[in-house]
């Protein structure tokens, strides 16, 4: 059994990265205070921290290449079996979440062949959620 990871990122407004990670991702919420929130998101500790001085222009990334396409960076994540990518997927697009990279299968017929899709918090930060048919045996393929 794998154990849970913490990750904290910065958010320009609780309000909204609430509405984002509560209502749109489905991720509960644990404790809060007046500058930060936690969640679980599937199962791991996620903290969002206010920076109000993100304003509009949000967290800064570059792009590197990934099997043609640019993989923003930094970005977290979490790998899913696949029919819960596939429902995620499917509430992303009724939502109308813009994608940086659209859900698709990369590494087709090689070792690791996942599905990946990119997209973004109202703040900038950069999200991955991928699949594998076989998580223990194609997570860390070579």
């Amino acid at each position: 059994m794998l154990t849970p990871f913490h990750l904290a990122v910065q958010v320009r407004d609780l309000a909204e990265a609430r509405a984002f990670y509560g209502e749109l991702l489905g991720c509960t919420e644990g404790r809060s205070s007046d500058t930060w929130v936690d969640f679980n998101l599937y199962g791991h500790q996620f903290v969002v921290h206010l920076n109000p001085a993100l304003g509009e222009g949000g967290v800064a990334s570059h792009h590197n290449p990934v099997d043609g396409h640019g993989v923003p960076v930094p970005h977290f994540g979490v790998v899913l079996e696949m029919a819960d990518w596939e429902r995620l997927v499917d509430r992303l697009n009724a939502a109308g979440v813009s994608f940086d990279i659209e859900p698709h299968v990369r590494f087709q017929g090689e070792p690791g062949e996942q599905a990946t899709m990119f997209f973004r918090d109202p703040s900038g930060n950069a999200i991955e959620f991928k699949a594998f048919r076989d998580i223990q045996g194609q997570l860390f393929a070579t």
